[in-house]
């Protein structure tokens, strides 16, 4: 198998790139094959002294003109009798042969229900068999699947049905304390596009049944007019302008991200993968359930949501031999009490993302859980996810210290964030990826996608990062006022738009603070209106049930001001400080991370 990340000698600016008129040029206009030469694979441009942040993952493996129906097709054809999917807390099993047979169950039902190529299809629930079947079905008959988080209350589910345009909603009962249908009952009134629900628990066999009005045919029909490009997933993800953006992308974006990531990690039938992350995420549903169905691999889901004690024991029970988390995860089932007691040398390999990752935690996971080929990958949902990744061969440093080379097929450049200007290795600046992986845009917000896309087609992260000569990337920061808690992603201005509906609070400003074991955790400065008392209980309490737990302050600061700029722009890198400080958190804000 080839690498999936290019050498020193691959990349830079004597990179080919096709132009219109046929003609391949390299970014500094000189024909791409002189362009190599001159520069010794290094990548110098001309008239340019240094080597500039630009790489170009070569791939000799294609991407895969299919959609995801098509590509299960194939995989069901060559290992139809292997184990495809084990959810252990449902004591759930089914081989390949028997998943592509419920999921053309489950899609005849939605054709039945008059489920059109292009509707929006919610999905609200965790971690669960059906939800891995309904990702496979709504693709084959050309639904967009809308993630709704599950830890989502009224307010952000409200939004999200009426963005998206969501016509039918899939819906567990609940989590954990959470009553979904009742909150449901309470927005419906005011999701005038919605037009039916189903809850997973009570009309999971209603669904099936309706499969028998409708025939062969007719779905084949309906699969032969979906073409690769087509959008198929909504992920709403938080930045820095408060509305969640509805991520949108198409069957070419998740399917060849996830294969490319199963390449990576030199999948086959004979792997079998431990899956506790999340499925509404891409860490889930494209670098779990799409690496391990395009290569025929086993995707085994230990619970509904992540419990470290389960991942141990079904890492042991199933023999696994790849486990994905974030670091967060990771750090739990390391020091759960329990640790010693399982056999984990069946691992060998997984996935740490979502969050920066410890270098401390990466070298732990590689001795005490036998993985020795874990990867860490970078990304973002905008990009499907993964842009860059570790190999299994990098040596140890880079593995625990950087988050990798590029993917196959993929740009990525690291630039100046005020003037573009693509900066010189080992120069901080802005990470910028391009090709296959690109979202299609933001669901009906041309606006946002503008401003997230360039006219070149790059997609402009917000992450600060360094690229060293061979190629590795250090993410060093954010530009985005982004806080990132155990692979979540907060917008502080969310945050604080909501804070603001409480009647005593004049002013709130959300910040990120470190946190040894989440990464980051929220901070909320609150300055009260005159003549109000408020406390961070009451503060809490408001939040309570109305926005997601993780999204709730974990700190609150009572105050009269904020540091403030001349020109009147608060200062939320001083609050940072001054937070760390008071808070003592000095120890937590030193850990390395790759």
């Amino acid at each position: 198998m080839p690498r999936q990340c290019g050498t020193s000698g691959q990349e830079g600016a004597g990179i080919q790139r096709a132009l219109g008129g046929g003609a391949w040029v390299n970014q500094g206009g000189v024909r791409g094959g002189e362009a190599c030469r001159a520069s010794g694979g290094g990548g110098t441009m001309a008239g340019m002294s240094q080597t500039p942040s630009y790489v170009h993952g070569l791939g000799v493996t294609p991407l895969l003109g299919e959609t995801l129906g098509q590509n299960l097709r194939r995989t069901v054809e060559r290992h139809g009798e292997r184990e495809a999917l084990i959810v252990v807390s449902q004591g759930y099993r089914a081989t390949y042969r028997e998943f592509w047979d419920l999921t053309t169950q489950v899609a005849k039902g939605l054709l039945a229900m008059g489920v059109e190529k292009g509707d929006r299809l919610g999905l609200w629930s965790p971690n669960r068999f059906e939800w891995v079947v309904t990702q496979y079905a709504a693709a084959r008959v050309g639904a967009i699947l809308v993630n709704l988080n599950p830890a989502y209350r009224t307010a952000e589910l409200e939004y999200s049905l009426n963005q998206s345009g969501t016509s039918v909603l899939l819906l567990a009962k609940g989590f954990r304390q959470t009553d979904y249908r009742a909150m449901l009952e309470e927005v419906r009134p005011r999701c005038p596009a919605l037009r039916v629900a189903l809850v997973l628990d009570d009309d999971w066999q209603l669904l099936l049944s309706n499969a028998r009005h409708v025939s062969e045919h007719t779905l084949e029909a309906r699969e032969s007019s979906l073409q690769f490009d087509d959008p198929i997933n909504i992920q709403y993800t938080s930045g820095t302008t408060g509305s969640p953006k509805g991520a949108t992308l198409s069957h070419h974006n998740v399917l060849n991200n996830g294969f490319f990531i199963g390449e990576a990690l030199k999948y086959g039938p004979e792997d079998r993968v431990c899956v506790p992350v999340p499925f509404y995420h891409c860490f889930g549903m494209v670098i779990g359930n799409l690496a391990c169905t395009s290569h025929g691999s086993t995707l085994v889901i230990p619970g509904e949501a992540f419990d470290a004690l389960a991942v141990l024991e079904a890492v042991q029970a199933e023999r696994c031999t790849s486990l994905y988390g974030v670091p967060t995860m990771f750090i739990a089932e390391l020091e759960h009490p329990r640790f010693g007691e399982f056999n984990l040398s069946t691992l060998r390999t997984g996935v740490m993302a979502g969050s920066p990752c410890p270098v401390e935690v990466m070298k732990q996971v590689q001795s005490r859980m036998h993985m020795r080929e874990v990867t860490i990958c970078y990304g973002m949902t905008e990009t499907s996810p993964v842009s860059t990744q570790s190999a299994l061969d990098d040596p140890l440093d880079k593995r625990v210290s950087t988050v990798g080379r590029v993917h196959p097929h993929l740009e990525v450049k690291v630039v100046e964030p005020e003037t573009g200007a693509v900066v010189p290795r080992g120069s901080a600046g802005e990470m910028c990826t391009r090709g296959y992986s690109v979202m299609l845009g933001y669901w009906a917000n041309p606006e946002a996608t503008a401003k997230a896309v360039d006219a070149a087609g790059w997609m402009h992260t917000g992450d600060l990062a360094t690229m060293d000569a061979d190629g590795y990337v250090r993410i060093v920061g954010r530009i985005k006022d982004l806080i990132i808690r155990g692979g979540e992603n907060i917008s502080p201005r969310e945050v604080e738009e909501f804070l603001h509906t409480h009647p005593g609070v004049s002013e709130a400003q959300v910040i990120g603070v470190p946190s040894a074991k989440y990464g980051e955790e929220v901070m909320a400065w609150v300055k009260p209106k005159p003549g109000v008392t408020l406390t961070p209980e009451q503060l809490t309490r408001h939040c309570s049930g109305r926005i997601a737990t993780f999204k709730i302050p974990r700190y609150w600061k009572l105050v009269e001001a904020f540091p403030m700029t001349v020109t009147g722009k608060v200062q939320k890198f001083r609050m940072r400080e001054v937070s760390v400080a008071e808070l003592g958190l000095e120890s937590a804000a030193t850990i390395k991370t790759a």
